[in-house]
């Protein structure tokens, strides 16, 4: 019964990427698309009991394809038998397409088919039956076997003769235990494409309007004379700037065959693929779906490369655009994906690396993006004691030794039995999120949330620079999360490192100062920030106010800035975080669960909290959520370290990760997300809903009000 159901999850699997529409700027042929769905393979109750039964042949599944079983969803009843089961287009001999059926009767094109075998698959993509003989590419003047049996090759006629012929060939018992995967590779991956050629005057004015905004808020206003302070906390604001409609789309606009217009910076992805055994069937469907979301919302300027690994690693395709036949041969590569093998996720962070080390060109954004499901079995030991495996081992040294953190690896967990902790020293090492896909269902929401924020870089480079006014004030220390800061010049000045900034993203940093007793009103500091427009490679240099108090000869009754309130509360949630996760890992779950309790003890009687701020009661419902996954040791283990991590990372970084129903629009849980993921968001669930139905449509939740100026 296993195996029947496991056949029955493969079949609902097969082909859920999906063939795309265009965009503008497509130099190919784009007029068969229109006749493609984006929605996924479907199949009804009768079909899926026929694939689920062991004794099911080739013919019985072929008679259920004529007979209406198998059918694309939204596709007005079409016969697969005239629509290839890779591409989606019509097959019809005679129309210059060479076909190709295989021993169990479905019929592909046959470059569709010759491509998905190329990569190492080697079962039918329509049925999952395993072929004894596979088609493989010669030139016209080979010599052409006559067909056997059923199995043949359907050649159509071309223009001038000049396309490949359909051959077989035996395929050894061995390789056909599972999809094989190592395919010759370039010693250098310089091979990638070139970029998408820009118009000189596409940018000509963007970049005078984007700058970054500052703002900064004192703990009080005034401070009477005779007194001084140690801890006197001063925050600093930013606020990127916004994104243009256009820009949110994901897509560059008024594309031309000669060259691109756009409003937004391109991106080199290289997406990173856990295909183990562990993610056989429904795990990989569903993550075929979600890469096929992702090519859909990459536009022609942008370039992907695809790493898929188990025990070992390869590259599915060389750096490339994103362009029309870009998307579909980037679709054709991933729908191939079998599972097999081990986790071997530093070979496959190597290769990614080296993907980006090694490209002749560069787009101004670039990213890694890395799923697994399981653990790393081949680079960490499983049972030393006492010894906290070192998982940075597993990152790049040309990641790790990146000081401007331009090629942040942003890890996504899924399932249960992945490795949260590796996940997160990863993302944590390169300046990337860590995100718990906890319900398989939502590896596309996931996906989509993260593009959301990648397609949507305005600033890069940026440095936020203090330097005290008063010869009396000095700089004690910065609040700045996972981001690098420092005080120096004996505490005169300081700096944070704030790297990239999505559009809308807002960052919040608290400083503490001491102030000396004073008669006159006091200068305190200044912030200035200098970051580059990575669209325009522009340098831009941002003079903020300078922060001053009143100093009274008597004191004051005046209540705490709540901006400055606020930001204490989510500096002091994430800290309770870490401290209840150190607790948690050396079997105290208890004094864990007793250090988040008294935490939201703390928040309640804040001063924001009384006066019903939003984001006291998201971090309050947050905190109780963590208290509820370390219950117990199972449960910890199953769910609450990895939440716990993704939490940690989304705070440590001031932004959205994936985690429980963070991605759900009802959520009470704090979430740092843009305008961009949420139009992202909102693309993918209303593609694929939920099986729970559908949700409204999420909307952006800044639990921190703007803050205005005092």
């Amino acid at each position: 019964m296993e195996g029947a159901w496991r056949k029955a999850k493969k079949a609902l699997g097969a082909g859920l990427c999906v063939h795309l529409p265009a965009v503008a700027g497509d130099r190919e042929d784009v007029a068969s698309e229109r006749r493609a769905s984006d929605a996924a393979l479907s199949m009804d109750s009768s079909a899926a009991a026929l694939v689920s039964a062991p004794n099911t042949t080739p013919t019985a599944l072929t008679a259920a394809a004529e007979s209406g079983a198998l059918r694309r969803s939204k596709s007005g009843g079409k016969s697969s038998k005239k629509m290839c089961a890779i591409c989606f287009d019509s097959m019809k001999p005679g129309h210059g397409q060479a076909l190709f059926t295989a021993e169990c009767s479905h019929m592909f094109h046959f470059h569709c088919i010759s491509s998905s075998v190329k990569h190492g698959n080697h079962v039918c993509p329509v049925c999952r039956a395993k072929w004894k003989e596979i088609p493989f590419n010669r030139s016209l003047s080979s010599i052409v076997p006559r067909g056997r049996g059923g199995l043949h090759a359907n050649q159509a006629r071309l223009p001038q003769q000049d396309t490949y012929m359909a051959l077989l060939r035996q395929v050894p018992n061995r390789q056909r235990e599972a999809p094989a995967m190592h395919t010759s590779e370039p010693v250098d991956f310089n091979d990638d494409e070139p970029l998408q050629k820009m118009e000189a005057s596409d940018n000509c004015g963007i970049g005078s309007s984007r700058t970054v905004e500052i703002k900064t808020f004192p703990e009080l206003s005034a401070i009477p004379q005779s007194s001084s302070q140690d801890d006197f906390s001063i925050l600093v604001h930013l606020k990127a700037p916004y994104a243009n409609p256009e820009q949110i789309t994901g897509r560059p606009v008024n594309a031309t065959s000669t060259g691109y217009s756009t409003t937004r910076a391109p991106v080199d992805l290289v997406t990173v693929l856990d295909v183990s055994g562990s993610m056989a069937g429904t795990k990989l469907a569903l993550l075929k779906r979600a890469m096929g979301f992702v090519i859909q919302h990459l536009g022609p300027s942008d370039r992907l490369s695809v790493i898929a690994f188990s025990s070992t690693a390869r590259r599915l395709f060389h750096l490339r655009r994103m362009s029309h036949s870009g998307r579909q041969q980037a679709l054709q590569a991933v729908n191939s994906l079998g599972a097999s093998g081990g986790t071997n996720i530093a070979d496959a962070l190597k290769k990614a690396a080296k993907v980006i080390e090694d490209r002749s060109y560069h787009n101004p954004v670039c990213s890694i993006i890395l799923l697994s499901d399981g653990q790393d079995t081949y680079n960490i030991p499983s049972n030393v004691r006492g010894a906290r495996p070192d998982y940075r081992s597993l990152v790049p040294s040309s990641i790790l030794n990146h000081t401007s953190r331009l090629v942040p690896v942003h890890g996504f967990g899924f399932g249960v039995d992945h490795d949260s902790d590796a996940l997160h020293s990863i993302s944590e090492a390169s300046g990337g999120t860590f995100s718990f896909i906890e319900d398989e269902g939502v590896i596309q929401d996931a996906f989509a949330q993260c593009i959301g924020g990648l397609l949507s870089v305005v600033v890069q480079d940026m440095k936020l620079n203090v330097e005290c006014v008063h010869p009396g004030v000095k700089l004690r220390s910065i609040k700045s999360g996972s981001y690098l800061s420092k005080v120096y010049g004996n505490g005169r000045n300081g700096s944070i490192d704030v790297g990239h900034l999505y559009a809308d993203e807002e960052r919040d940093f608290l400083l503490s100062v001491s102030l000396p007793h004073c008669h006159d009103q006091t200068t305190l500091l200044k912030v200035a920030s200098a970051y580059r427009d990575p669209l325009t490679n522009e340098g831009i240099t941002i003079q903020g106010d300078e922060v001053k108090i009143l100093r009274p000869k008597s004191p004051t009754s005046e209540p705490v800035c709540m901006e400055v309130d606020r930001e204490r509360n989510r500096v002091r949630a994430a800290d309770a975080i870490e401290t209840a996760r150190a607790a948690a890992e050396r079997g105290a779950l208890s004094d864990a669960v007793a250090v988040l309790e008294d935490c939201r003890r703390i928040l309640s009687e804040s001063f924001s909290s009384q006066n019903g701020d939003r984001l006291c009661a998201a971090l309050d419902a947050e905190l109780r959520e963590m208290q509820e996954r370390m219950a117990n040791r199972q449960r910890y283990e199953a769910s609450g370290r990895a939440y716990l991590l993704s939490g940690l990372s989304s705070h440590s970084w001031q932004r959205a990760t994936a985690r429980g129903d963070s991605t759900d629009s009802a959520t009470l849980v704090y979430s740092y997300q843009t305008p961009s993921m949420v139009q992202m968001l909102q693309r993918s669930q209303n593609q694929h809903p939920s099986p729970q139905g559908p949700s409204q449509a999420p909307q952006p939740r800044f639990f921190l009000a703007k803050p205005q100026p005092r």
